[in-house]
């Protein structure tokens, strides 16, 4: 750990020059004495870092002091320097893991390419934390002592034991196989089996999780993403679901999908509007989503999510009808 932290204060110098104590502090995320420490120990072992007394102080490497690797070349190191800048840094608290690699991949770069692809990647964003309506995206909240054990489990292939809150229940122990990690729209997921049967558990819903040094029973060899699909595969076709055909705006399209479970069939109507047809989880989910869309969607089928919307509608046309001399509340 200790070493990992020394790298890394030499690159944090290395690239960004002279920095105070309590900066270093800051990034490596310890003590100012910790700093201090760490700056004697590189002197000791031959790292030419110096420190600058006075107002502007702190220290800095002399000129000159790096490793190269021309392994990279500047596509490579856009494409690592861009992922490492979204939000997706932070799945499965590997933020700091994350950071102390970009430090490291960035310092290793011949000079020209670090330039260049660092400026490059400052200009792309990938998921910034509002969108253009400035709706703050939501973030879940994930223990990072629940995440290092579901992890680890993970990664040792042991059994793991969770105090797991499902929707609607009282939170209860229950002890998994786990098989893997998976993140979808910034919401992580644990997949495992419990006696054999799948179970696909939300990470924000885990409240405390235990490695276990029992073995996982599990199989060797996993490929995530078919058994990711076959897991909502089955989620789409169960529970009380509602297939819903709506006629839409184009430029609506996307906002609507987004919340469905899936499209079974999508055509263009001869006045531009695309009909869909569409699975939602039951008719409250339906009813909502079409609703954001106002006039720009309209559903043709079934009737009951028609009438739902068709008695919303009334209620909000009879509130806001004219009302004349009614004298307006203050």
């Amino acid at each position: 750990m200790r070493a990992d932290r020394l790298v890394s204060l030499v690159l944090l110098l290395r690239q960004r020059g002279r920095l105070s104590a309590t900066a270093l502090a800051c990034e490596l995320e310890v003590s100012t004495r910790t700093v201090l420490r760490d700056i004697e120990a590189l002197s000791t072992a031959g790292v030419p870092v110096f420190a600058e007394r006075g107002r502007h102080g702190g220290f800095e490497l002399l000129p000159g002091f790096r490793t190269e690797l021309t392994g990279l070349n500047h596509d490579e190191a856009l494409a690592l320097l861009t992922a490492g800048s979204g939000r997706g840094e932070q799945v499965f608290g590997l933020g700091a893991a994350l950071a102390s690699a970009m430090r490291k991949v960035v310092d290793a770069l011949p000079e020209g390419h670090r330039t260049t692809a660092s400026d490059a990647a400052r200009r792309i964003l990938i998921e910034p934390e509002a969108d253009l309506l400035a709706r703050r995206q939501v973030t879940e909240d994930i223990s990072g002592a629940v995440m290092s054990e579901v992890r680890g489990a993970v990664l040792r292939g042991h059994r793991l034991r969770i105090h797991y809150a499902a929707a609607d229940r009282e939170p209860a122990w229950r002890t998994v196989d786990p098989i893997g990690l998976v993140t979808v729209r910034d919401r992580g997921y644990l997949l495992a089996t419990v006696s054999g049967a799948d179970r696909t558990y939300r990470l924000s819903r885990i409240l405390h999780a235990e490695e276990l040094a029992e073995i996982a029973q599990r199989p060797q060899q996993v490929d995530l993403e078919r058994i990711w699909q076959e897991r909502s595969i089955r989620f789409r076709t169960g529970g009380d679901q509602i297939v819903v055909v709506a006629r839409v705006e184009p430029a609506r399209r996307e906002e609507l999908v987004s919340t469905a479970l899936a499209v079974s069939s999508e055509v263009a109507d001869t006045d531009g509007r695309l009909r869909l047809e569409m699975a939602f989880q039951d008719a409250r989910h339906a009813e909502w989503a079409l609703w954001q869309l106002g006039t720009d969607a309209e559903v043709l089928e079934p009737e009951s999510v028609r009438a739902a919307l068709r008695r919303r509608a009334t209620e909000l046309a009879r509130l806001y009808r004219d009302t004349g001399d009614k004298p307006i509340r203050g």
